[in-house]
């Protein structure tokens, strides 16, 4: 005995959940960095990506690039524009991410609900 399943999709339908927010920190360091290498009438944006490498698996790519490729998703928060890579969207779904300054080390920082464990050094993580 065999079932057959259908799946209709409903028009104009949301998702519930945001791919990215940006803490006002991060969004006002991006707007510093986008003024630093946007030059002219050459617009570089910033698209955010996961690759696989570290010992947990994964690990955050932030990439200045000319044109989003096709599939990716954009976000715009305060007047900041950021594209998240086609393949990164699901695992990115929910996360916040900031900017953090301390005495020792600068950095984004990606607060991923997703996230199933992470390396020790923070580096790498595994969804």
């Amino acid at each position: 005995m065999s079932a057959r399943i259908s799946v209709r999709l409903a028009k104009g339908l949301k998702p519930t959940k945001k791919i990215l927010t940006m803490t006002p920190n991060a969004v006002s360091h991006l707007k510093g960095l986008h003024e630093k290498f946007s030059i002219q009438n050459d617009e570089k944006f910033l698209k955010i990506g996961i690759q696989g490498k570290g010992c947990s698996g994964s690990a955050y790519t932030m990439n200045w690039v000319d044109k989003p490729n096709k599939f990716d998703e954009k976000v715009v928060q305060d007047g900041v524009t950021v594209f998240i890579d086609s393949k990164a969207l699901l695992s990115l779904i929910g996360t916040e991410m900031d900017y953090f300054s301390g005495k020792l080390a600068s950095q984004f920082v990606f607060n991923n609900p997703n996230i199933k464990g992470a390396c020790g050094c923070g580096e790498s993580f595994m969804v």
